[in-house]
C-alpha cells in the first residue's frame, strides 16, 4: 500500500490566532503533527497552506509545502487544489491530516489509508471511537456518526444519534446501555480521482444546516468507509488550554 499525507493549514483561526506557527518544545505546531505524519508509512507528506509564513516554516524543518489559495471552504478543497498542483492519478491515496494534531498516532493515519485501500468502492475512509459519556453524545462539537452493516457511514451529525428513544423518553440526558454511538474522529482517507471532482459536487442542505463537508460525500452518494478505534486518540489543540497541555506532555518527553 502506497499513500501520501497532506496537512491542510491556514493561517486563521478565531480561537488561536497563527495556530500552525504556535511554538510547541521549539517548533511550530504544524511541523510537530508532520513530523508524526511522517512516522508512518506516508510516502510523502506535505503541507498545505495559504500563508507563505506556513510555507518558509515547513520547508525550514524540512518539510514539502504546497502554496494553495486562501479561498477554500475546506480543508477537502484544499486538498483537491494540492492534488491537482501535483497531478496525482486518480488511485492515489491522500491522506488528510488536520494540522493542529501535533499527537496523532502514526498506526492511526495507516490504518485509514489501509481501510481505503482495501475497499475499493468507497471514495473516502475515516475513523469513528465509541461514546462512552453523556457530555460527548450531547455536545454539538463532537460530530457523530452512525453506519450500516458494512461499516459504511450512514450519517454524520451534531446531535445525538442515535437517538434511544425510550431512555431519553423523560426529557433527561443520558448515554442508553449499549448505544452504539460513535464519535467522528476527523482523519480522512481519500483517491485523488474523488479529490477532483469533490469541489464541483453542489452543497446540499444536510452540509448547509450541520456544517460538516464529509455530508457533501453522502449527500451525492459516494460512500465513506469508516473505521472504529477501540479508544479515542490524543486531542487536538483547538484552544489555549489544548495548547498549554500538549506543551507540557512535549516538555516532559524531553
Amino acid at each position: 500500500m502506497s499513500f501520501v499525507a497532506v496537512i491542510p493549514a491556514r493561517a486563521a483561526s478565531t480561537r488561536l490566532p497563527g495556530k500552525p506557527l504556535l511554538d510547541i518544545a521549539g517548533k511550530p505546531m504544524v511541523v510537530r503533527t508532520a513530523e508524526q505524519a511522517a512516522r508512518s508509512q506516508a510516502a510523502r507528506v506535505i503541507i498545505a497552506t495559504d500563508d507563505p509564513a506556513i510555507q518558509a516554516a515547513a520547508m525550514a524543518h524540512g518539510f514539502d509545502a504546497a502554496l494553495t489559495r486562501a479561498d477554500h471552504a475546506t480543508g477537502t478543497d484544499r486538498l483537491a487544489e494540492v492534488a491537482q498542483q501535483m497531478g496525482w492519478s486518480g488511485d492515489t491515496i491522500v491522506v488528510n491530516v488536520q494540522g493542529d494534531e501535533p499527537l496523532i498516532d502514526p498506526a492511526q493515519i495507516n490504518a485509514v489509508a489501509q481501510l481505503l485501500a482495501q475497499d475499493p468502492d468507497a471514495a473516502i475512509a475515516t475513523c469513528a471511537a465509541p461514546i462512552g459519556n453523556t457530555q460527548t453524545l450531547f455536545n454539538p462539537n463532537a460530530v457523530k456518526v452512525v453506519c450500516d452493516a458494512r461499516q459504511r457511514a450512514l450519517y454524520f451529525s451534531r446531535a445525538p444519534i442515535p437517538w434511544a428513544r425510550d431512555e431519553l423518553a423523560d426529557g433527561q440526558q443520558r448515554l442508553a446501555p449499549k448505544l452504539p454511538a460513535l464519535h467522528h474522529i476527523g482523519l480522512y482517507a481519500y483517491r485523488a480521482s474523488f479529490l477532483k471532482i469533490f469541489p464541483a459536487l453542489p452543497v446540499g442542505p444536510l452540509e448547509h444546516f450541520e456544517s460538516l463537508e464529509q455530508l457533501r460525500a453522502l449527500e451525492n452518494g459516494y460512500a465513506i468507509a469508516v473505521l472504529t478505534a477501540r479508544e479515542h486518540p490524543a486531542a487536538g489543540v483547538d484552544t489555549q488550554e489544548d495548547l498549554e497541555r500538549v506543551r507540557n506532555i512535549f516538555a516532559n518527553r524531553l
